[in-house]
């Protein structure tokens, strides 16, 4: 004849499996919140890498309106070169790419690259910038490079 457990052993053994089941669900949610926001580093991670490699592009657009005869600035070949840059800085801007301010800022090296330093006063200010920066949200894209007085 087996004996039967009493109430009080098998409501410590429901007590311990229920404590066991409630670690396991804590567990699992811990798992599906570490998870969801690795996703969201590696889509950002991604998004980045994607918008730095595209720079160079908008960086050459720049560059060449930057050295337009003046006699062809009126020209239809021009302005749409000038459409072409709008709807490239719209759509950074639409992904949510903004562009880092410099001329007349304080220096500031977690967005900025000083390239060119002058002593001039107490403050370090941008006084020209050589290369656009850009930012994702609060992450820096590319810093911009400048040149500080």
């Amino acid at each position: 004849m087996t004996k039967q457990p009493d109430i009080t052993e098998l409501q410590l053994e429901i007590d311990n499996l229920t404590e066991a089941l409630q670690r396991e669900r804590a567990d699992a949610m811990n798992l599906r919140r570490r998870f969801e926001e690795e996703k969201g580093t590696l889509g950002l991670t991604h998004k980045i890498s994607i918008i730095s490699e595209l720079l160079p592009v908008i960086d050459n657009f720049d560059r060449s309106l930057k050295h337009v005869p003046q006699n062809l600035k009126d020209d239809q070949y021009i302005k749409g070169i000038n459409s072409i840059v709008r709807q490239f800085e719209d759509t950074l801007s639409k992904l949510g790419v903004t562009k880092i301010r410099a001329i007349g800022e304080n220096f500031d090296p977690n967005l900025h690259e000083a390239v060119s330093h002058q002593e001039d006063g107490d403050k370090e200010v941008v006084t020209e910038e050589v290369q656009t920066g850009y930012m994702l949200g609060d992450r820096v894209i590319r810093h911009s490079i400048v040149k500080v007085n």
